[in-house]
């Protein structure tokens, strides 16, 4: 047999084997989809897990939509609130310094 018929030939053998191992793989992940897929209801039709988790994310994000202007409401409201409690802090601070003071005498 000539060289290069015989290179020719383990060419083709290991082209045909990759591609069958290829499909081998292919038909193992779309065995495994299937399932992620949810169990098939009486009509055939699959329950998708996917979908389900895709309308229930959806979902959140309806019912959460409207707290992003209610927490930068919130966050003004906090931020007024921390002036008064720095202004608390430093009172409380003098009177611990004059309380301390009356103890010393």
């Amino acid at each position: 047999m000539n060289t290069m018929v015989l290179l020719t030939l383990i060419s083709v053998v290991g082209a045909a084997a990759l591609f069958l191992v290829l499909a081998w793989y292919l038909l193992h992940i779309i065995a495994e989809l299937e399932r992620i897929g949810g169990e098939r209801k009486a009509y055939g039709a699959p329950a998708s897990y996917l979908s389900k988790i895709r309308l229930g994310v959806r979902a959140i994000e309806v019912q959460t939509g409207g707290l992003a202007p209610q927490v930068t409401k919130l966050n003004a409201g906090l931020a007024a609130i921390l002036g008064g409690v720095r202004a608390i802090d430093a009172n409380l601070g003098g009177v611990i310094a004059a309380v301390s003071r009356q103890e010393d005498r």
